[in-house]
């Protein structure tokens, strides 16, 4: 019995000397510096980036340092703010929406590019094809064609009588002419008329919005664009002012007092560009790294905004919501 006690607590006393190697067996995740370039700061989109680094083994401030560059408010264009990351010699760099990771691009070959996300990165040349990127970027997409159609029979339903749809572009935005290209067949097939709007800055937005309703439009929606998702409260309350039923794509729009909202969760999206963003920062080739897509399209309402535009959202869309704003 004392043998038998004695051999136990042997192994148990071995077992134990082993923790502190087998802890040390299991290496720490290498020191890392991002870049990272957007049209505006949004703490959303950042601190999704963050929780999802921070769940990988990343925390900034221990093992993880960001340069953070931003469009909004300075002189510099894109390609220059894309220089100066490139000039740090980053492990990577993180993107949100398409100028700049075609900046990016353009400034490197080399230097892994992660979207997070960007709305059609074929169409937009950003990568040879969805499966195999074949350059150095990937990370995730935004946008499918299918979707343009389908947020507009949501649109419809919603708010019925709508006839004449104003389409908010970004004339700085070069995927704008394949996202139009996708919704302009879409209009005579839903008894819709649509225009295209663009502005070439958001100082704009007001003069543009203006001439909606007087031009005849009963109805507003908008392209995917990063900086239209930087300027959701300003978009919105033009929209307001104007009492233009509006479309947006994401829900963060809805939740700043838009009424309607149909597509991907973006700060989701964020979080899943992280897990590329480990893989290159260990060693895997973006070109080898299949773009993800979304799986999941939300809709969201705001029912005090349809009130204050008289609306009455039918019963069966709010059934549909994933959410209902009141």
């Amino acid at each position: 019995m004392f043998d038998m006690k004695r051999r136990e607590f042997i192994t148990l006393l071995g077992g134990a000397a082993a923790w502190p190697l087998a802890a040390r067996a299991q290496p720490a995740p290498k020191a890392a510096r991002l870049g990272y370039l957007a049209p505006a700061s949004n703490p959303d989109l950042q601190q999704a980036l963050l929780d999802g680094l921070r769940g990988l083994g990343y925390v900034e401030g221990q093992n993880l340092a960001i340069e953070y560059r931003f469009m909004l408010g300075q002189a510099k264009t894109y390609d220059e703010l894309a220089a100066e990351l490139v000039g740090l010699a980053p492990d990577a760099i993180v993107v949100v929406g398409t100028p700049p990771a075609l900046a990016a691009k353009r400034q490197t070959t080399t230097i892994p590019i992660i979207m997070a996300p960007a709305a059609d990165p074929l169409r937009s040349g950003l990568v040879a094809s969805l499966s195999r990127p074949g350059g150095n970027v990937t990370g995730v997409s935004l946008y499918g064609s299918e979707l343009a159609r389908k947020r507009m029979e949501v649109f419809k339903e919603a708010v019925v009588g709508i006839q004449r749809v104003a389409v908010l572009g970004n004339a700085e935005n070069p995927l704008h002419r394949f996202l139009w290209d996708d919704l302009e067949p879409v209009g005579p097939a839903l008894g819709l008329q649509f225009r295209l709007f663009v502005v070439s800055g958001l100082d704009k937005l007001p003069a543009v919005f203006s001439t909606m309703k007087p031009n005849g439009f009963d109805a507003m929606s908008l392209l995917s664009d990063a900086q239209f998702f930087s300027a959701r409260r300003q978009i919105s309350s033009l929209a307001a002012v104007y009492r233009l039923p509006a479309m947006y794509e994401s829900r963060e729009s809805v939740a700043d007092g838009g009424l309607i909202s149909y597509g991907a969760n973006i700060p989701d999206l964020t979080r899943r560009a992280t897990a590329f963003v480990v893989k290159v920062i260990n060693g895997a080739k973006p070109a080898d790294l299949p773009i993800e897509q979304p799986t999941k399209f939300e809709l969201i309402i705001n029912l005090k905004t349809a009130k204050a535009l008289a609306l009455e959202i039918p019963v069966t869309v709010l059934a549909r919501a994933d959410e209902v704003i009141e």
